[in-house]
């Protein structure tokens, strides 16, 4: 069974058509053929669209997983995680200790990253940096432990 993905880019720029989205083709290519994208949006940096996506997402069960990319950093625009953070009934933070530990590896400026990832109801959330290598560095970090994670919340693991 796919898990359903939906993939929502943060940006003023690409929202307003001033600059082209390369981060979704970047998380699609990542996410192959085992998750099922069904849903795509570009919204500016507003807290108040990402947390009217994320509630629709989650509490409908239209996604398994939300990933989110941009407005991470420091930026005044920057509000991802604390939209996220305000909808969300738990963090999950060695998901984004992970990230930002590997992302470390490549560039020393992940530590000023804010990124998190949380669980509403039983939709994992994830935020991601804005950069498309970024993205692509951070799957790569989550993608090998993200089936078991969305298995356990849809309570489809046995003990033992």
């Amino acid at each position: 069974m796919a898990f359903k993905a939906a993939l929502i880019v943060l940006s003023d720029r690409a929202a307003s058509g001033e600059r082209a989205d390369a981060c979704i083709p970047v998380m699609k290519e990542r996410l192959g053929e085992v998750y099922s994208i069904v849903r795509e949006r570009v919204l500016p940096d507003d807290a108040g669209a990402l947390q009217a996506e994320i509630i629709e997402l989650a509490d409908s069960r239209i996604a398994d997983v939300v990933i989110t990319s941009g407005g991470t950093g420091l930026s005044p625009r920057d509000r991802t995680p604390q939209a996220t953070a305000a909808v969300i009934d738990y963090e999950v933070p060695g998901i984004a200790e992970a990230i930002r530990a590997a992302s470390m590896e490549h560039v020393k400026s992940a530590m000023l990253s804010r990124a998190l990832a949380g669980v509403r109801d039983r939709t994992l959330i994830i935020n991601l940096p804005g950069n498309p290598k970024a993205v692509a560095e951070s799957l790569d970090v989550v993608l090998p432990v993200l089936p078991h994670a969305l298995e356990l919340l849809a309570d489809r693991v046995e003990d033992g």
